[in-house]
């Protein structure tokens, strides 16, 4: 098996019914791989006709009872799906890998939790069983949670494996099915993500992937009248702003304090830079440093930059390239704009990586202040800033000012201080001393401000997905 060709798949064409079918515009698309420029293999360029036809697929498995099969049925063939992953981790990984253009490392780790996801909500399903209460008047009233129907997804390219894993999985463990629009710029994991969950025994039209431009089909998806429900991600934002902004940032940021072991928290403060080349709306592009500590820590952050590496994805070095030629141009263009500031440190570009490739070399700029036009930008790139502070309520109110920020990490061995900025700060999620930013599937993310519109992972996401139903049985005594 090759990566641009898994399992034999039909990569140019849609996955409509259980089966691959020709695009109904016969047109096919280049899927380039970032790390040469070149393309990867070619897919469909599905039209308008082609969701038709997934929309009607889905509401005929809706009507041939998926929707009203058991917890435990549809909990079976999500486990099976889990199987799968687990199974191809490697071939999954390296089409990730090789799709998006990030390191091999990285895109494992995005294999593990897709399989992690499956395995959640199909443990999962048993917790939409009926509740049943009795009324004041001895009337027996049941709680039911029903599927929407036909659901709508679109599938960024920063991380399409843990996507389906935070949507599509959820929705399917609810009882929907679904129709997905993968991104333009990497969709070729989500189309074998299709295959594996057919193998896996997901019934004919329970799931529907339709490659194809963003301009094109993300408007018609989310208007389309036989959808029920579309996720969260088709809401917030413009359609033509998606294909290059998968996740309205409002970037996050870490905030380290004097008492900080700095030795621990140094891996972390960069990673969580450069993690899948700062494409994620939790890339923390903001270190925050207290000055009594911030000659120190800079120092320490400038040796760690100057050994990263950047290069092709599938080599596994530190860095892998931006998406695209569009998102390498704006990542230069954000640069610019530090043009006056202190350019502490970069990293370099590996002897393996092609001159056509979309690198754009991680970047350190030092002594900055938190209200230059570079620290209040949202950059989509491997960009960190260390911002200088005084105490507790300087990077308090800076923080709080910014708005709701996806995470934000603080670094400090004072226990009630860790617990005061808990408490202040306003973000999604606030981690102390670590960044990893809340990988665990259990724990509920939800996209708030800038950073998006509803509810992901956990059970928030699996509720989500359902209609409540009140019934009542009146007391038969009565």
């Amino acid at each position: 098996m090759s990566p641009t060709d898994p399992f034999g798949l039909e990569s140019t064409h849609c996955f409509i019914a259980g089966r691959w079918k020709p695009s109904n515009s016969t047109e096919t698309m280049p899927l380039l791989n970032p790390s040469t420029g070149e393309p990867l293999c070619f897919v469909a360029k599905a039209n308008a006709v082609d969701i038709d036809h997934a929309v009607d697929a889905a509401n005929t498995a809706m009507q041939l009872g998926w929707g009203r099969a058991s917890a435990d049925d549809r909990g079976r063939v999500l486990k099976k799906l889990a199987v799968l992953v687990l199974k191809h981790l490697d071939l999954l990984a390296e089409i990730e890998a090789l799709d998006v253009g990030k390191p091999l490392k990285q895109a494992r780790a995005d294999a593990i939790a897709l399989a992690r996801y499956c395995d959640f909500y199909a443990s999962a399903t048993e917790k939409l069983q009926a509740q049943t209460n009795m009324a004041k008047d001895g009337s027996k009233v049941q709680i039911l949670r029903d599927p929407q129907g036909v659901t709508g997804h679109l599938v960024a390219w920063n991380y399409p494996m843990q996507l389906i894993g935070r949507s599509v999985c959820a929705a399917l463990a609810a009882g929907n099915a679904c129709v997905v629009k993968p991104s333009e710029e990497a969709c070729l994991g989500v189309l074998v993500f299709a295959e594996l969950a057919a193998r896996a025994g997901l019934p004919s039209g329970v799931l529907n992937v339709l490659p194809g431009l963003d301009s094109e089909l993300n408007a018609v998806l989310f208007s389309h009248h036989g959808i029920q429900h579309q996720d969260p991600r088709l809401q917030p934002y413009p359609y033509q702003r998606l294909s290059t902004i998968p996740e309205q940032t409002g970037k996050s940021a870490q905030i380290v304090f004097e008492d900080a072991d700095l030795d621990a928290a140094m891996g972390f403060l960069v990673n969580a830079g450069i993690q899948n080349a700062g494409q994620s709306s939790t890339t923390a592009s903001r270190i925050f440093v207290q000055k009594g500590v911030c000659q120190r820590l800079t120092g320490m952050l400038i040796e760690r930059y100057a050994q990263l590496q950047v290069g092709p994805a599938i080599n596994d070095l530190d860095v892998g390239p931006l998406i695209s030629a569009e998102q390498q141009e704006s990542f230069k263009e954000s640069l610019e704009l530090g043009a006056d500031l202190n350019n502490a440190a970069t990293g370099s570009l590996n002897e393996s990586a092609s001159g056509n490739g979309f690198y754009g070399l991680p970047t350190l700029f030092a002594d900055v202040s938190p209200q230059h036009k570079l620290a209040r930008q949202d950059v989509f790139g491997p960009l960190q800033l260390v911002i200088p502070f005084e105490d507790e309520d300087e990077v308090l109110s800076v923080n709080n000012e910014l708005g709701h920020r996806p995470a934000l990490s603080v670094w400090t061995s004072n226990t009630e201080r860790q617990m005061r900025m808990a408490n202040a700060l306003r973000a999604v999620q606030v981690l102390v001393n670590d960044y990893v930013a809340s990988e665990d599937v259990e724990l509920p993310f939800e996209s708030v401000k800038r950073s998006g519109h509803g509810r992901e992972k956990g059970f928030e996401a699996l509720f989500g997905y359902t209609n409540l139903k009140t019934v009542s049985i009146p007391n038969q005594n009565h």
